[in-house]
């Protein structure tokens, strides 16, 4: 997975600005254009709403305001793909943990089967590392895969 330079500054300045909690967002593509869309992190607003259906607040997880949603469908309906899901661990590794695993699954398919998941470390409010993942088919599951950098268009 290739992102330019200025999509790892912004993807690293927004999970650093949004620390303690988990930052998210995805970058849409169509043709050449691309667009990074950083989201709002409603997690804490759903735990403290509904602490037994969401136990988990904001620095242990992430869900993207419905309005980003919104934007994001509107975009998909005028021929954008969505490309890269990304979000942040909270001083935890950039891994692609269980919990966003089952997230990234409706049923036993992945919601979005070409898209790139990208996970931002940040220890105690600096990055720490970048990791990316994709759907592997043949092995069903997330794999690690090369995340690189271009030079910006």
């Amino acid at each position: 997975m290739t992102l330019t330079p200025a999509e790892v500054e912004r993807i690293q300045a927004h999970a650093i600005a949004d620390y303690p909690a988990e930052s998210c967002g995805v970058i849409v593509i169509r043709g050449e254009e691309r667009r990074l869309l950083a989201c709002r992190n409603v997690q804490n607003d759903l735990h403290a709403r509904d602490p037994q259906r969401h136990p988990r607040d904001a620095r242990t997880a992430y869900y993207i305001d419905p309005a980003d949603l919104l934007r994001i469908g509107r975009l998909e309906g005028e021929g954008f793909t969505v490309a890269v899901i990304y979000h942040s661990h909270v001083d935890a590794g950039a891994y692609f943990s269980e919990t966003d695993r089952r997230n990234a699954m409706l049923g036993d398919e992945p919601c979005y089967p070409g898209a790139t998941y990208v996970v931002t470390s940040v220890m105690s409010g600096r990055v720490d590392a970048m990791a990316a993942f994709r759907w592997d088919p043949a092995r069903r599951e997330f794999a690690g895969v090369e995340l690189s950098q271009e030079a910006a268009r």
